[in-house]
């Protein structure tokens, strides 16, 4: 009788603590999702201005058409045709895989200034908080960093926590690129930073492109590093599902896609950005042949072989790493999966000496950056395998980590 008596008091009790919790993503997101239905972001009313849009007399293409199509339409115009569609639709063409990097660049630029000058009348608008006039001066801050002489941004969305990517090297002429794609936390403000600089994606990617040009001085090489999908913010439910990496597969797959050249492609994935390594790895184009994962919570697969890619499958993991803690197992969409250096995975597992814990594997002198910048310049032979075989052996030739590798995939510095 007792029980019965509750039920009701208990169902209330549900229904309200569901209502909290709407209330406090609501309220700790800004009512984002509620505003972002009223008026279109700055990325998407410059391409609505896109889709309606001529130049000489013709229709401007798909924004989201194939890479080689954009390509071949920028191509096609004047040097006055392509500096008019910049500066009309600065985000649009600064956000299209297939258009000419350089042009990319100079859109970026022309969009993060008006950014900047946005969150500079924010950081004075009285209907704000003290706190969003804060957060307004921090964003502003970081557009003048993107902005300094230099820096290549390949993308760049303001909306939102914010998405960003920036080039290191010649993206044009690189004969070998990488791609680093970073995990939870990840945005505009935390794309690069002073303390812990090498645990962001900038201090990252300069990292590898530093160590690669060590590595290999005569391998023209480019390094990009990629912010340009929606992390999880925390270690919520976000990051415990697939929802984020499968959104953030879709673009990396199109900026792959949209990269200039023939360059192989190596994909550096640390930590969720390496579930949304594994979640792409299937459409990825063969021109990717390498994909490494550091501090991974898995790959959404039980093994290397469930993820389909000819790519070679690279893993790593420092000893002090808190993320090997974590269940590796997949129930209801939660859990991404078997764990990458396990030797059930079938990866090849890379020495992470010195790394130092989780954010740690980007920092120069460790093992795990020298093992990143060789796989970069195709240097199979110089890395260093995890310690599976005795240590007094580790200088072996048929070292796990390079079992199976074919004397083309291990002929050195490309």
């Amino acid at each position: 009788m007792t029980s019965f008596d509750t039920s009701p008091q208990l169902n209330v009790w549900r229904a309200l603590l569901a209502l909290a919790v709407v209330f406090v993503m609501l309220a700790t997101t800004g009512w984002t999702a509620v505003r972002s239905h009223r008026t279109p972001s700055p990325l998407q009313a410059s391409l609505s201005a896109w889709d309606d849009g001529r130049i000489g007399g013709r229709s401007l293409p798909d924004p989201d058409g194939t890479p080689g199509r954009l390509t071949r339409f920028f191509a096609s115009l004047t040097a006055h045709q392509r500096d008019r569609l910049v500066r009309r639709y600065p985000l649009a063409v600064g956000n299209m895989n297939g258009v000419p990097v350089a042009l990319r660049y100079r859109a970026n630029h022309i969009a993060l200034r008006t950014a900047r000058e946005a969150e500079r009348v924010r950081m004075h608008d009285n209907r704000l908080s003290s706190v969003g006039q804060h957060e307004a001066g921090r964003r502003m801050h970081r557009y003048d960093d993107l902005l300094e002489k230099g820096r290549q941004i390949l993308s760049f969305d303001p909306e939102g926590s914010g998405r960003v990517a920036e080039v290191f090297g010649d993206l044009v002429t690189a004969q070998r690129v990488s791609v680093v794609v970073p995990g939870v936390d990840t945005d505009v403000l935390t794309f690069q930073r002073t303390n812990r600089r090498y645990s962001a994606p900038v201090g990252m990617a300069s990292a590898l492109y530093r160590a690669e040009w060590e590595a290999s001085p005569t391998t023209r090489t480019a390094v990009i590093a990629w912010a340009d999908y929606t992390a999880p913010s925390g270690l919520g439910m976000d990051a415990a599902t697939a929802m984020r990496a499968e959104s953030g597969a879709v673009r990396l797959n199109r900026l792959v896609r949209g990269l200039p050249g023939r360059a192989s492609v190596a994909l550096y994935c640390h930590s969720y950005g390496s579930v949304v390594c594994g979640v792409a790895a299937r459409t990825l184009p063969r021109r990717v042949t390498d994909i490494a994962v550091a501090g991974s919570p898995g790959m959404r697969a039980e093994n290397s072989a469930q993820l389909r890619t000819s790519a070679r499958v690279w893993a790593m993991r420092d000893a002090d790493d808190w993320i090997q803690d974590v269940p590796y197992l997949e129930v209801g969409g939660l859990g991404h999966g078997a764990d990458p250096v396990s030797s059930a995975f079938g990866a090849r597992v890379l020495s992470a000496r010195g790394a130092k814990g989780h954010g740690g594997y980007f920092e120069p002198g460790t093992e795990s950056l020298h093992n990143f910048a060789e796989i970069g310049v195709g240097a199979y032979r110089a890395v260093r395998c995890a310690q599976r075989v005795p240590k007094d052996q580790q200088d072996r030739k048929d070292d796990v980590c390079l079992k199976g590798l074919s004397d083309g995939a291990m002929a050195g510095r490309a």
